[in-house]
């Protein structure tokens, strides 16, 4: 497929040959991918909750002796003891899911099923949806207010690296002259306040998706409204996740998407290191893992430097 790469003013520089938007679209399969590439947040309870309550062994199950529920009328549960007179007790049951304040029956664990996908079955889907991204029809569907409107039918849309040094309202007029004013009205991302009762579960604000600008590994823009994700990083999910997305690549960066493809573009380090495409998931938690370990690393050594300090002041 040829595709056409524009300039800062919106013309066509060159064509170039490419095998990144030819793939047959299977929805299945995108759709598959990308419920698996979901950022599940583990959810569960405190692991003592509801039994802190000092109420085990405090109640006997046996007959004719002090302390005992036999003959009471009484559950045989856990009891908090409140007060006493001689052999008569004021007890209140705990811990068990039955009673006030006791632990629950079953709750939700901790624990994350991811869903694996099968390397080939995964680039499937990433080749599928670099095509599903390239059908204007696809895009309408996504963005409801472009239903009935005239787009432009030239898609994907790629951009020279140049103009990525263009600033702020520079870098916007530019991306409005290439996509148009109907594409334009969608692409930047719209925040505001959620309807209904949302707003007080933790998401009182609701955003459009907008327009993903995808840039190569040594590229770098930041844009108000304006997703931008590195070749390197770019799952499926970014690209097709409820629909097809407006999207915007940089010529780098399909150059790189070609090598993954097609299995390039490795150097010898990376090979000697085996280094394997990994999700974003998984990434998080490993860097939050190396901050600490960092940060705990440097209380040691500056405790360390003070007590050095001291026995040299002491000799």
């Amino acid at each position: 497929m040829k595709i056409e790469i524009l300039n800062q003013e919106g013309k066509k520089i060159k064509e170039k040959q490419t095998i990144l938007f030819e793939e047959p679209v299977r929805e299945d399969i995108i759709c598959k991918v990308v419920e698996a590439e979901k950022i599940w947040q583990p959810y569960a309870t405190q692991i003592y909750a509801g039994m802190k309550g000092p109420a085990s062994g405090n109640v006997t199950h046996r007959r004719h002796v002090w302390k005992t529920d036999r003959g009471k009328g009484l559950s045989r549960i856990p009891r908090k003891i409140f007060w006493r007179r001689g052999t008569q007790f004021s007890w209140e049951g705990a811990i068990v899911p039955s009673t006030k304040g006791g632990r629950r029956a079953h709750p939700p664990k901790a624990k994350i099923n991811l869903k694996k996908i099968n390397k080939k079955e995964l680039k499937k889907a990433f080749m599928s949806a670099l095509s599903y991204i390239s059908q204007p029809d696809e895009l309408k569907k996504k963005y409801t207010s472009l239903k009935g409107k005239k787009i432009r039918e030239s898609f994907p849309i790629v951009i020279e690296s140049k103009t990525l040094e263009l600033k702020g309202t520079k870098f916007l007029a530019m991306l409005k002259h290439i996509l148009g004013e109907e594409l334009y009205s969608v692409a930047i991302q719209k925040k505001t306040v959620r309807a209904g009762i949302g707003k007080m579960r933790g998401r009182k604000y609701q955003q459009t998706a907008g327009v993903l600008l995808v840039v190569g590994k040594d590229e770098d823009k930041k844009i108000n409204g304006i997703e931008v994700v590195k070749s390197s990083e770019l799952i499926v999910r970014d690209l097709a996740s409820n629909g097809a997305r407006i999207v915007v690549f940089t010529e780098p960066a399909i150059e790189e998407l070609e090598k993954f493809v097609k299995g390039e573009g490795a150097s010898e380090d990376d090979k000697v290191k085996k280094k394997v495409r990994v999700d974003r998931r998984k990434i998080r938690s490993v860097k939050n893992k190396a901050k600490k370990i960092k940060s705990k690393s440097k209380k040691k050594n500056s405790e360390e430097s003070v007590e050095w300090e001291t026995i040299k002041e002491m000799n």
